[in-house]
């Protein structure tokens, strides 16, 4: 009512909801290109903790018969500095092509694996070679080898709270057998 008798007055209204709107258009989201660029920011030297992304530079390798956890080498492991990502790390590197995007277990080390930088085994050295020197996209799924070191899924998130609100199940006492003498 207050609006509908003067025309003056709608005008000012209608100019003030019109500049509140581009003030609202010019404010800034946080977004996820927003949020991987923060990713960037972290410092070399901070464990990542499960489901971080962070930007990391990737290179391949293709000598040597085993890892240092002890497994062969093949597809799908890489060496890491192991006081950012741990033995039996998983991560899912992304940004490098299609080829080379997916999961992979940290099962290697190496003297010259130092900081964000990820080492990437391949079979053909030829391969390895023409992969050079890469920026890619980790996300961290599981710090080493302990499987409460994951990101939980959403399964886990919605079913298996209580269980852990709920604490270790009560032991039970061990039923012993009486002692059986056999007739000889």
């Amino acid at each position: 009512m207050f609006l509908s008798r003067s025309s003056g007055r709608k005008i000012v209204a209608t100019a003030l909801a019109a500049v509140g709107l581009a003030l609202l258009h010019e404010v800034t989201a946080l977004d996820s290109r927003f949020a991987a660029r923060q990713a960037d920011m972290w410092p070399a030297s901070v464990r990542p903790g499960p489901g971080s992304r962070l930007g990391f530079s990737a290179t391949a390798y293709c000598k040597g018969t085993t890892t240092a956890s002890g497994v062969n080498v093949r597809t799908g492991i890489a060496a890491s500095d192991p006081d950012l990502l741990p033995v039996g790390s998983v991560v899912q590197i992304e940004k490098l092509g299609d080829k080379y995007d997916g999961v992979y277990t940290v099962m290697d080390t190496g003297p010259k694996v130092q900081g964000r930088h990820l080492d990437l085994y391949m079979w053909s050295c030829h391969e390895a070679l023409r992969f050079g020197r890469r920026s890619a996209q980790v996300s961290v799924l599981r710090l080493g080898w302990n499987p409460r070191d994951s990101k939980p899924g959403l399964i886990d998130r919605l079913f298996r709270q209580p269980e852990v609100r709920a604490g270790p199940l009560p032991s039970r006492p061990i039923l012993q057998a009486a002692p059986v003498e056999i007739p000889q």
